[in-house]
């Protein structure tokens, strides 16, 4: 008897770890898929830096807040690979910073917006200049918070992320975070890409960087899998509408009728190129003709190439 329960004490030690890695991937691989989603309910495209950062802070009490704010911005910057110029000290700083952060009074921003980082592109796929606003008394929680967005990483996921609404650290950047901005800004990735196309990119950051690789590489093609599926019910208008754009609180009809549209289209683009699905020419016409049916401008250019790709394959 004693034998047997010692057998199992020893199989539960052994296998505690093994669940809590598992359990920590797959909430990882939630927090990953939820950054690409904006806050008013709808997918993202990838946008990044392809320059180098001139940033200006200015504003008040810079003794406080310059440093741990400039810090911040180093740490995500060089995560990504891109160099950042301080030019806050010099007298055309604001005609050639291409980031500006000031630093408000409290009673600038609304309440309940401590802080706020506008991205400004011609497209949706480089970033050409950005703005910071963190109040006063928030500048020093919300520094990492809204470096991350300066990056162009846009989403706030639940998880283990300085972009959480509820991070478990603000005076620097988490795992997670150093992963998306490696993947985000990795050879691999391109202005513009879809979530479908970034994720999987994401993903195999978070699968190099734990430890059972092989449990971890099971666990991203089960949720790859699992995600596209939740999508196509979304698209449709039959499944739930994702966690994220329920937490965010600024969701709209309107908002969730264009997030579908926007998801029919990249699941068109996911099953023309074959990312995170096999291609299927026929289910990437469907999706794309669904997309246009609805209004996207997008999905109407892609079609004909799905549909010249669909006749090719008939042939």
């Amino acid at each position: 008897m004693w034998k047997s329960v010692l057998t199992a004490l020893l199989a539960a030690t052994v296998m505690t770890p093994v669940l809590a890695q598992s359990d920590e991937f797959e909430q990882g691989m939630g927090t990953l898929w939820e950054v690409l989603w904006h806050q008013s309910g709808t997918p993202t495209r990838l946008v990044r830096w392809e320059q180098e950062i001139r940033v200006r802070v200015h504003g008040v009490n810079m003794r406080t807040h310059k440093e741990h704010t400039l810090q911040a911005i180093r740490d995500v910057a060089t995560e990504a690979g891109v160099r950042v110029v301080d030019v806050s000290d010099r007298t055309d700083a604001s005609a050639i910073a291409n980031l500006s952060i000031e630093i408000t009074p409290d009673n600038l921003l609304e309440d309940n917006q401590p802080c706020v980082t506008f991205l400004n592109f011609l497209t949706e796929t480089r970033i050409e200049s950005a703005a910071v606003q963190m109040r006063n008394r928030d500048a020093w929680r919300c520094a990492y918070h809204e470096a991350m967005h300066v990056m162009g990483v846009r989403g706030h996921p639940g998880g283990k992320t300085v972009l959480s609404y509820f991070p478990t650290k603000v005076d620097g950047l988490l795992p997670l975070d150093k992963v998306m901005l490696r993947a985000w800004y990795s050879p691999r990735m391109r202005g513009g890409m879809t979530p479908f196309e970034s994720l999987p990119v994401m993903a195999e950051e978070l699968v190099q960087a734990t430890p059972d690789r092989a449990g971890a590489a099971r666990s991203r093609d089960a949720f790859l899998l699992r995600t596209v599926a939740q999508m196509q019910d979304f698209a449709n208008g039959a499944g739930d509408v994702p966690a994220i754009v329920k937490r965010s609180g600024k969701a709209t009809h309107d908002g969730i009728r264009f997030g579908q549209m926007e998801m029919s289209y990249f699941l068109g683009v996911a099953y023309l190129e074959g990312v995170s699905v096999q291609p299927d020419a026929l289910q990437a016409v469907q999706w794309l003709q669904r997309a246009a049916t609805m209004g996207s401008r997008t999905a109407q250019v892609k079609l004909g190439a799905a549909q010249a790709r669909m006749s090719g394959a008939t042939r």
